[in-house]
């Protein structure tokens, strides 16, 4: 039985991965601020992010995979501090073709 995202609060599906990705901040004088990361699950919508540093609610910000894909801009919904060193950021995409090439491989590659 498949859930009603009304009680899951997912409006999209959600794939499983693990993928390295470069995550800049793209407005203001932070523009210098980078960081490689970690993709825990992506949609069409957005993806939850494993990063070093912690990230600020509405910030906006570039994630590229490292495998050379086109970036994707996306804001910053949320970040929760996971034990040392650790947080998890929830990011919000913009619309965008590259985003269809990317979720159309990371699918092919669970399958």
């Amino acid at each position: 039985m498949a859930l009603d995202s009304r009680f899951t609060g997912r409006e999209a599906k959600r794939l499983p991965v693990m993928m390295e990705v470069r995550l800049v901040h793209t407005e203001g004088a932070s523009s210098e601020r980078r960081e490689r990361a970690v993709v825990e699950n992506i949609s069409a919508l957005g993806a939850r992010v494993y990063a070093s540093t912690p990230w600020q609610m509405g910030e906006q910000v570039e994630i590229t995979p490292t495998a050379g894909e086109a970036p994707l801009r996306a804001e910053v919904i949320y970040c929760q501090k996971q034990g040392n060193d650790k947080y998890v950021v929830g990011l919000k995409f913009r619309r965008s073709p590259a985003l269809w090439s990317i979720l159309e491989k990371v699918n092919n590659l669970i399958r």
